[in-house]
């Protein structure tokens, strides 16, 4: 198995939508999943929505969870917090853009790359677009 990438978001729709392009791009080859949007279909992220997205690739060689802005974070960081110790230490939150960084982490795991080597590479995207 690979790396798995858990994208979160306060918008189901960007969540989704990313996860569509992500995929199509590595083609089914890295473990993805989504959490995102609050229970009734509005903006949010829930932290007990994360901690069982991260519990659905237990399975995978470890989670890099990108997240779209502060509060995601912070529900990111409680959610790490309810998991068990063995599965936690194979989780890594991504300081990264949440698009730039799901897509550098997507084929950087497609490429059978370690849970360390995927974090980097979706952090590095912090400056794909920054003018030298």
């Amino acid at each position: 198995m690979s790396v798995g990438l858990l994208l979160v978001s306060h918008s189901r729709r960007l969540a989704d939508g990313l996860r569509e392009l992500v995929d199509q791009v590595v083609q089914g080859r890295v473990p993805l999943a989504v959490a995102a949007g609050a229970e009734d279909g509005g903006l949010g992220t829930n932290a007990l929505a994360i901690a069982a997205a991260v519990e659905s690739l237990a399975g995978a060689d470890g989670v890099v969870v990108l997240m779209d802005l502060g509060s995601a974070v912070l529900s990111a960081e409680t959610a790490l917090e309810q998991l068990e110790a063995g599965l936690r230490e194979r989780v890594r939150l991504a300081d990264a853009p949440l698009v730039e960084g799901a897509m550098a982490a997507a084929v950087e795991a497609s490429l059978g790359s370690g849970l360390d080597a995927v974090l980097a590479t979706a952090e590095a995207a912090r400056d794909a677009g920054k003018l030298v």
